[in-house]
């Protein structure tokens, strides 16, 4: 009558580069959505938890890119001249303080809490370049 197929299951849908190009992707996805998430919420502790999944996520998919860049899965972008690198961070602190000074003007003093890392901090590049 009919033959009956052996079906291999151990043989991979999506050749390795592809499978980890499609993982690096959802986690990039992954983090813009618990980011805006934890934006959007208005509760300290669902704020936080968003805050710590995020940096869960970041570390996965660094760790992802770094073992594909390692595989040469991953062909890395130009590297940003250091003046351009330089001005983008003169405008980010720019930025922030002007963003400080509104919210102080508008809702009384606050403290001013920065993210950014210290002017003398060297650039040593980012490995996780997308």
């Amino acid at each position: 009558m009919y033959q009956q197929e052996s079906f291999t299951y151990n043989k991979p849908v999506l050749p390795e580069k592809d499978l980890a190009y499609s993982i690096l992707a959802d986690l990039k996805r992954i983090v813009r959505e618990y980011t805006t998430a934890a934006t959007e919420s208005n509760c300290p502790m669902v704020r936080q938890m968003f805050n710590n999944l995020v940096q869960d996520t970041l570390m996965m998919q660094g760790q992802l890119y770094t073992v594909m860049k390692q595989q040469n899965m991953y062909g890395t972008s130009t590297q940003a001249l250091r003046q351009e690198i330089d001005k983008q961070y003169r405008n980010y602190q720019n930025t922030q303080q002007q963003t400080q000074q509104l919210l102080q003007q508008h809702l009384g003093r606050l403290p001013m809490q920065t993210s950014t890392p210290s002017p003398t901090m060297q650039y040593q590049g980012n490995p996780f370049q997308m």
